[in-house]
């Protein structure tokens, strides 16, 4: 086993990296302020450039961005000057990250930039730099010392760049009002797309799967009804089609510690009446949370009739990735 000391290295870095994050809040000024303004009132996208790290931490701010309702996108600078630059237009806003504020393939198109009059923001470490300079607003980012002991791995001012990032990001979120369902829809195949997107109308049982007898029919053939269907339950309706009370597993239970003759007995003898019921349209989610707290395991989705329309259990939920 090694003697080196890791932990020693480890709480080093972190707390190198604390402190550049900690400098950003005294340099965050009106310069933040103006250079949100710009991306707020963009009419076109953001477009985010940077070379080696910074150029890794540039991709993960555009994608920040896009997924907190600013439109933006990544574009490597050194491919920006080999026909990339022909997705910038007037309309974008450019923010370009580069902790010395010269790097090369940077500073190589910060004067066709210019020319195409795009607003170009700077996040960089040299507030007296060529970035910094040509930009219309220039971010600041004052690092003493990065976390790599020998000076020359980004370490520490990559850090404050993404920090300083997701700040602009949800400065903006906030500003546009940003809700958490607008984030579904640009997360539909994620756990909280399903959540804030899926309706009952899109997992609930319909038409010849909706488990139904009539108020007169025998508990007998009731059940065969919810062996069937194999929803655990069965609606109960009235002559006129309304609905009037549920058979669950739960009802069978009961029936059988009591001694009905469970051919000749109808079912409204043993259903439960005034059953908890949801109406379409409203989310997978509501319906789940209505289940749970009414420790249920399945819901008759009704119309503004009370006509059953749909049914639902635990284990469509389930199936859907509600849960």
């Amino acid at each position: 086993m090694s003697d080196f000391d890791f932990l020693s290295a480890g709480t080093r870095t972190i707390e190198l990296e604390l402190d550049a994050v900690n400098s950003l809040l005294n340099h965050l000024d009106e310069r933040f302020s103006r250079a949100c303004e710009l991306m707020l009132n963009c009419r076109g996208r953001i477009i985010v450039t940077g070379m080696g790290k910074s150029g890794h931490i540039g991709r993960k701010i555009a994608a920040t961005l896009a997924s907190t309702g600013t439109p933006s996108f990544f574009v490597h600078p050194g491919e920006a000057s080999h026909g990339d630059l022909g997705m910038f237009t007037s309309e974008d806003v450019v923010l370009a990250l580069s902790n010395s504020g010269e790097t090369a393939e940077v500073v190589t198109i910060l004067p066709l930039i210019k020319r195409m009059k795009a607003p170009l923001i700077s996040m960089t470490a040299k507030p007296e730099s060529t970035l910094s300079q040509a930009a219309d607003v220039s971010l600041h980012i004052q690092v003493d010392r990065e976390a790599c002991p020998l000076g020359l791995a980004p370490t520490s001012s990559t850090t404050a760049q993404l920090v300083l990032g997701d700040a602009l990001a949800i400065a903006l979120l906030e500003a546009r009002g940003f809700s958490a369902e607008d984030f579904a829809f640009s997360h539909p195949g994620g756990a909280l797309g399903r959540r804030l997107l899926l309706l009952v109308d899109d997992i609930m049982h319909t038409d010849s799967e909706v488990p139904s007898v009539d108020i007169n029919t025998s508990i007998r053939d009731a059940l065969l009804e919810v062996t069937q269907k194999r929803l655990g339950m069965t609606a109960v309706t009235d002559t006129d089609g309304s609905l009037v009370g549920i058979f669950t597993d739960g009802d069978l239970r009961r029936t059988l510690d009591q001694e009905i003759d469970l051919k000749q007995s109808a079912i409204s003898e043993v259903m439960t009446a005034d059953c908890t019921t949801i109406r379409a349209g409203i989310l997978a989610a509501e319906a789940l949370q209505i289940m749970q707290s009414r420790s249920i395991n399945a819901l008759i989705v009704v119309d503004e009739n009370k006509r059953p329309v749909g049914a639902l259990n635990m284990h469509d939920m389930l199936k859907a990735g509600v849960i």
